[in-house]
């Protein structure tokens, strides 16, 4: 069969390879451009190619890069992407016999790779140093409002007294979790593809860990085919990111109702307040509207890169690289806003006291501690005081009238309960209902009192410490990679 057809068809060039190539030259020139250094270097060091061949090929990469403008290359159709761009300027240089040997002991499957995990782990770094930004401004925070009173929801109804220090240490403590799992993910990303060439290694006496080394990796992937194959570090990454801004997404939520005119517990400042067009009473907080959409646009972008993994082979295929990593750089870019504008955010938000007194009064939070309170000091079951807290709090709410004033309903129900009248006097009944009691007797471990609170926010910053550490070790292994790589490629190119 007579096949005339010339590469690329002009379809397969606008609809592939065209995006293709300027992913590649927006995203993966840098990386590429390390690569070819640190495996040259390595060839050098091993006897593969002889240093006088080396460096040559050394000093050629440096003339392309100084000669090149990788911003202004436009796809022509001549080299698919910057790789085989400079293997052409090279064979240019060079002639064919030295130029190919740069490519000697390798392949694109484990360039590929190492290039998506090395632009992974830059973002993700940026991510880890904004998600601590953020920690400390909740820490912050949180330390500020420790005494704050709220009303805690539950089921979308006021539920019991609580405080903002409290409310943001959850937020915090979450945040944390999250944090750590992407941590997890980004470990993943500390293994070194390079040296799996193809599928299988290479017959050439290729040192795997010095290039990872000089790569700024922890060390090399062990397994070949898995180098090329297994994207978890992908699926991984991913997955974490998706769930921190899934969880993320339910504190913009309560955010949201808060700040609702009927609510009115959380005030959200001007700076961060839109007008509406026509009705000039309103105050329209949509930096949250903003928080919730993005969120979940963070979400849906991750779930689109999982996804598109779903029943494909475990080998190296194309579902796994060029435009589906560059699909998921765009979550990175959502996240990353959402991380932005709730740093700025929460610490600018204020609570709205006298609404969060009201909203107490008006639905009778506090009753619980009455019922614990009777159980402590007269003596009675959980079930005969919930009874008799009961009875206060319909008696209370039929006359819209503070819990604090319904110790004549609390007297009755608790004679009719108990046949005795309660030691428990009007004072000590408006103190056992107050707020500011019920968040003093809470002082167990993980509860909204200030020693139990003060503890915690020990614990976070701890684990903060940690967590910056970690990611500090990290920063310095990498930089080390690179100082040794420049180090050794110069020393090749001027010996």
């Amino acid at each position: 069969m007579t096949d005339n057809s010339i590469f690329p068809d002009p379809v397969y060039r606008d609809t592939v390879l065209q995006p293709l190539f300027d992913a590649a030259k927006q995203h993966y020139a840098g990386p590429v451009r390390v690569i070819n250094r640190a495996h040259l270097v390595m060839l050098a060091e091993e006897g593969i190619l002889p240093r006088d061949v080396a460096r040559k090929i050394a000093q050629a990469l440096v003339a392309i890069d100084a000669d090149i403008d990788v911003a202004t290359l436009r796809y022509t159709g001549e080299h698919e992407d910057y790789f085989f761009l400079v293997e052409a300027e090279l064979k240019r240089r060079l002639g064919p016999d030295v130029a190919g040997a740069l490519h000697t002991a390798r392949s694109r499957n484990d360039m590929d790779h190492t290039v998506f995990k090395m632009v992974l782990r830059d973002k993700t770094d940026a991510l880890l140093a904004q998600i601590m930004g953020l920690a400390i401004a909740l820490l912050e925070t949180a330390q500020r409002e420790r005494d704050t009173l709220i009303v805690a929801y539950t089921h979308g109804q006021p539920a019991q007294p609580s405080t903002y220090g409290h409310y943001l240490a959850a937020m915090l403590e979450g945040l944390i979790r999250d944090g750590q799992r992407l941590c997890d993910a980004r470990e993943a990303l500390d293994y070194c593809p390079m040296g799996a060439a193809a599928i299988t290694t290479s017959g050439f006496p290729i040192n795997r860990h010095r290039v990872a080394q000089l790569l700024g990796f922890a060390e090399p992937l062990r397994n070949s085919y898995g180098c090329i194959a297994s994207v978890d570090y992908v699926t991984g990454l991913y997955s974490a990111i998706k769930l921190m801004f899934l969880h993320l997404g339910r504190v913009v939520q309560d955010m949201q109702f808060w700040s609702a005119f009927e609510v009115g517990q959380l005030y959200v400042p001007n700076a961060m307040v839109q007008i509406s067009s026509i009705m000039p009473q309103k105050r329209n907080p949509v930096p949250i509207e903003h928080l919730r959409h993005l969120a979940s646009m963070t979400v849906g972008r991750c779930d689109s890169v999982v996804n598109t993994m779903h029943n494909t082979p475990f080998t190296d295929m194309n579902d796994s690289e060029g435009e589906v990593q560059v699909a998921g750089y765009a979550a990175f870019d959502s996240a990353g806003r959402v991380l932005s504008l709730l740093h700025a955010l929460i610490p600018a938000c204020k609570i709205q006291s006298d609404r969060v007194a009201a909203n107490m009064d008006a639905a009778c939070v506090t009753v619980t501690e009455l019922a614990d309170t009777l159980v402590r000091r007269e003596g009675l079951s959980f079930r005969q005081a919930h009874e008799i807290a009961a009875i206060t709090a319909r008696d209370v709410l039929s006359r819209s009238v503070p819990l604090g004033q319904g110790y004549a309903a609390f007297s009755t129900a608790f004679l009719a309960e108990t046949g005795r009248k309660p030691a428990l006097d009007s004072r000590g009944f408006a103190v056992a209902v107050s707020a500011e009691n019920f968040i003093a007797q809470r002082d167990r471990f993980g509860g909204p009192a200030p020693a139990a609170l003060e503890a915690a926010f020990q614990h976070y910053t701890y684990e903060m410490e940690e967590s910056v550490e970690v990611n500090r070790l990290r920063a310095e292994r990498m930089a080390k990679g690179h100082h040794d790589l420049n180090a050794a490629f110069d020393a090749l190119r001027i010996e």
